[in-house]
């Protein structure tokens, strides 16, 4: 495509708005220090952003939810720009009283859930439960979808995970390779070569996604993309990528 076609600016942007989180995943990639951003300089960055045409922010961390004032930056970006606002979280922070604030402000929600029942309690050291009375919540909010981490321990529980994400109304399940972390090794090569196999026969009810690894070539069997006059409302989509190991 000729230079003259390209976008002023990224369709989508990803903010780390903190490092500080009340969990303590070993998998996590995040440092963990009490590091968080100065809200001055990322209104400044999504005013920016706004300006050259990009469609939307999304914002993490480690756990955006205890970022300072967090629910008034989601009001601000979603009155003041054409951003479509979305997040990633463990979700065990948002109650009532979080969700009545941010209602209106959250364009998608995307939630972690590593593995279930007791799988998810040893990894998160959160009873499951507790996630599942959260995600009643989050479905009254915003659309939202599953991040979960693959590796040997999570992946015989996949398909018990897509069923109840979509029985909770999830819109996507995003697969993430658990990547090497510090003490962490990352996923193993014979589960993730199981991965490989375990996605071109997936028939299951929710849209596929998975996160590219250095290593390894990702292609899309299905992309799509429709876009809407209404920046905010852009939908980019795809239904399953698939992982080629060579």
């Amino acid at each position: 495509m000729a230079p003259a076609f390209w976008a002023q600016a990224p369709r989508q942007v990803s903010i780390a708005l903190t490092n500080i989180c009340d969990l303590s995943c070993a998998f996590c990639y995040a440092p963990k220090n009490r590091a968080s951003l100065n809200a001055a300089t990322v209104i400044a960055w999504i005013r920016e952003l706004d300006a050259n045409g990009c469609l939307g922010i999304g914002f993490g961390g480690s756990e955006p939810t205890l970022y300072r004032k967090f629910p008034a930056l989601c009001k601000w970006v979603t009155e003041q720009t054409q951003l479509a606002v979305t997040f990633t979280t463990h979700a065990h922070r948002i109650d009532e009283r979080l969700a009545a604030q941010l209602e209106g402000y959250v364009h998608f929600i995307r939630v972690s859930m590593d593995g279930v029942a007791a799988t998810y309690e040893n990894l998160r050291n959160r009873p499951f439960g507790t996630l599942q009375k959260h995600l009643r919540i989050v479905r009254q909010l915003a659309p939202f979808g599953i991040n979960f981490i693959v590796n040997s321990r999570t992946f015989p529980e996949l398909d018990c995970a897509i069923q109840l994400a979509a029985e909770f109304g999830a819109r996507e399940f995003l697969l993430l390779p658990e990547q090497p972390v510090r003490a962490g090794g990352g996923i193993d090569e014979a589960t993730l070569q199981a991965l490989g196999d375990w996605i071109p026969a997936y028939a299951g009810p929710l849209q596929l996604a998975i996160q590219a690894l250095a290593k390894y070539q990702i292609l899309s069997t299905k992309y799509c993309s429709q876009k809407h006059k209404n920046r905010r409302k852009a939908v980019y989509g795809f239904d399953i990528w698939l992982i080629v190991i060579y």
